[in-house]
């Protein structure tokens, strides 16, 4: 595919004459994604700890596992109204990356909070008799002990979160926008908005742009533009996917050799 180059996923995009790029949006992409994760991994993981080693098995924590599988069977578009009615709209955050990194994180977290809840799960509970029994507490056991051994399995479930970020498009419409906005690449500093790093900027990102390039594109090469920023996404995801995988596999072989 020829628009596949360096000129082309450095560039800015255009949308009156051909020959533009997607330089920008997978900056933006990139960003969000950071955000997103800033925000919902501290979360999940706490969560994760909590329902796998200290959460009761009562009503509390039914209510809690049901809702997180709610949350993760909502379509997109949903989740992206709820962003938007709250973090844009009652919040005045209006159309920015943290805006759509905070409906992401929403959107991501039932995932992020099971797989950490599972990987840990997963752990002999041989180990945490042992380290109770030698007197360490029950924190430090899972600190030193039971967090080390379930981290693959956790790192695996970030993996593959992070690759349902890069791909999602409806409720980064209604949070983040889909305008990209100029930015200075010269400028870092976070509080500017001519930033890249600003979080309170408009950002458009690849999948967004695949979107307005189908329903509004009016360019000579609209088809090649989106083919080609369709590869890209396509390509992103499949990364994570294949690296996610490697994860899973050399879980595997550990478990078998154990």
């Amino acid at each position: 595919m020829p628009y596949l180059s360096w000129h082309f996923l450095t560039t800015s995009s255009n949308y009156i004459y051909a020959g533009g790029g997607i330089g920008i949006q997978l900056f933006n992409s990139i960003y969000l994604t950071f955000i997103t994760l800033l925000i919902s991994l501290p979360l999940s993981f706490g969560a994760g700890i909590w329902l796998s080693e200290y959460a009761p098995d009562n009503w509390l924590t039914f209510i809690i596992r049901t809702s997180l599988e709610v949350l993760s069977s909502l379509p997109s578009i949903v989740v992206g109204l709820f962003g938007f009615l709250l973090f844009v709209i009652k919040f005045r955050l209006g159309f920015s990356i943290l805006a759509g990194g905070l409906t992401l994180a929403f959107f991501n977290l039932p995932l992020l909070i099971r797989s950490t809840e599972i990987a840990i799960r997963n752990v002999s509970r041989e180990q945490m008799n042992a380290g109770l029994a030698l007197g360490i507490s029950r924190w430090e056991v899972v600190k030193k002990i039971i967090v080390p051994d379930a981290l693959p399995e956790i790192v695996t479930g970030i993996i593959l979160g992070t690759g349902r970020i890069i791909g999602e498009t409806a409720a980064v419409i209604y949070t983040a926008g889909q305008s990209a906005s100029l930015v200075d690449f010269s400028d870092w500093n976070p509080l500017s908005i001519t930033s890249p790093l600003c979080p309170l900027r408009p950002a458009e990102t690849v999948a967004v742009h695949i979107w307005k390039i189908n329903t509004e594109g009016t360019i000579p090469d609209a088809a090649a533009i989106s083919a080609g920023s369709a590869a890209v996404l396509l390509f992103m995801v499949l990364f994570f996917d294949i690296v996610a995988r490697c994860q899973i596999s050399k879980r595997r072989k550990k478990m078998g050799t154990e």
